[in-house]
């Protein structure tokens, strides 16, 4: 997300971007592929603002889901993570998740459209979106135990 749509989005809800801010906003698109825990967010901005706190870390990440900008994700390992929210896509896409490594996977096309339509027609039922995630074991991980 380009910092300048990010300043005006905070502008419009009548919020300052402050060095914090803009601290979680930095680590959150540097990090983009990784959908960082809010605890690994901070531990990512505590190393360029070591007097930040864990309390403004979640406050701005709730603050920035509040405002659309990034979305909250749940792979059913007790911990919720966050990814900038795409503006040029419907749907999310979906996720492949290693349970061995934890590692996230984005996977861009959207694989159920086809489907979607079919839901539509015969239960007339409007979807706006969904959620698909797949678990298994990444190519490093299966290398490691021997699979192929």
């Amino acid at each position: 997300m380009n910092a300048a749509i990010f300043k005006e989005r905070l502008k419009a809800k009548g919020c300052k971007l402050t060095m914090q801010r803009r601290s979680v906003l930095d680590v959150l698109v540097a990090h983009a592929e990784e959908h960082l825990s809010t605890e690994e967010i901070y531990e990512r901005v505590k190393k360029n603002y070591p007097e930040i706190g864990l309390a403004t870390v979640y406050r701005t990440v709730q603050l920035f889901e509040d405002m659309g900008i990034i979305d909250r994700l749940n792979f059913d390992d007790g911990c919720s993570r966050f990814e900038l929210t795409s503006s040029d896509t419907v749907h999310h896409h979906h996720h492949l998740i290693c349970e061995n490594c934890n590692k996230v996977f984005e996977v861009e096309n959207d694989l159920l459209e086809e489907i979607e339509s079919e839901i539509e027609q015969k239960y007339h039922f409007k979807i706006h979106d969904h959620n698909l995630m797949f678990y298994g074991h990444c190519e490093q991980c299966r290398e490691k135990m021997g699979e192929k």
